[in-house]
């Protein structure tokens, strides 16, 4: 058996072992390689209003080509301001991915909203398999040291988010045998000619249509269209009011969107957890963070 024939046969056999009533189908190459092979009932996705977000074509085509239930919600700016403290309350954070995370929200709303228990999602591919460009750029030993490295380290807002909205979530990815089996495929096998998760696009090419199966990587909230909520809250904090409280404050505030997500989280969480004496303590934050990123404030430090 070769390795992509393993790769499918390893991954049928953790989706069997991480079955839901549905999936969040970003029409991406993870959730659409899961909706093929789990074939669940229904899918959703979600994208900010009049943003044109891709991920609404790509999940239709998808979901149409699987004759998958389909079900899409847009939600507007305003929406997503107001969500903010809930969102910032469950993840006790002030990360500026919080877009992301306002996405994701929405999506397991809108699944609660319609009667699903349990969800699937793509968590897990991207950092197995060398799916973010920065990843495409390691030499492949270093590359192998950091995918094991994030393995032991990696934290998914999908599972809190889903346990303060009643919706248990599967991530046939994160699946304990599946790791496994992914950490030993070579680094030269995830990127090849600068492309990520290469191994994984060749192992279901003749499954999945061309332009989904080598579609570009696109965060969350590129896909959703939610990365215009970075520009829109930047320009609600004026500069006097950001500098004021940054002299102030001992946090080294990334830009003026990172301060505005620190409001809220000061007045709904509350000061930030100190760093224990077994902890790397955040040079942005003061919290403990784990090998490469605070979970308090997004700070990431150099890959190695």
């Amino acid at each position: 058996m070769d390795i992509c024939e393993q790769l499918r046969t390893k991954l049928t056999e953790a989706v069997e072992r991480n079955r839901a009533d549905s999936i969040l189908l970003s029409g991406g190459l993870d959730t659409s390689i899961l909706a093929f092979v789990a074939r669940p009932s229904t899918g959703f996705t979600v994208a900010l209003k009049d943003s044109l977000a891709s991920d609404l074509l790509y999940s239709e085509k998808i979901a149409k080509l699987l004759g998958i239930q389909h079900k899409k919600m847009e939600f507007a700016t305003e929406e997503a301001l107001a969500t903010l403290p809930e969102v910032i309350g469950i993840l006790k954070t002030f990360d500026l991915a919080l877009p992301n995370d306002i996405s994701i929200y929405f999506a397991l709303k809108l699944a609660r909203e319609s009667g699903i228990s349990s969800i699937m999602t793509g968590d897990g591919a991207d950092e197995l398999f060398a799916g973010y460009s920065y990843m495409a750029e390691l030499p492949p030993k270093d590359l192998g040291r950091y995918i094991r490295r994030l393995s032991e380290n990696w934290h998914f807002s999908a599972n809190e988010l889903g346990r303060a909205l009643g919706v248990e979530i599967k991530q046939p990815f994160l699946d304990k045998d599946f790791v496994r089996f992914a950490l030993e495929i070579s680094p030269e096998l995830k990127v090849k000619d600068g492309v990520g998760k290469y191994i994984l696009r060749k192992s279901f090419e003749d499954l999945i249509p061309p332009e989904i199966v080598w579609r570009r990587k696109e965060p969350i909230e590129y896909g959703s269209g939610s990365t215009k909520l970075h520009e829109i809250i930047n320009s609600m904090v004026m500069d006097e009011e950001f500098q004021s409280v940054a002299n102030k404050v001992d946090i080294k505030f990334i830009n003026k969107e990172h301060f505005f997500y620190w409001r809220i989280y000061n007045e709904v969480v509350g000061e930030i957890p100190k760093a224990k004496d077994d902890e790397i303590s955040c040079p942005c934050c003061g919290a403990g963070m784990g090998t490469y990123h605070c979970p308090t404030c997004g700070f990431s430090r150099p890959l190695l």
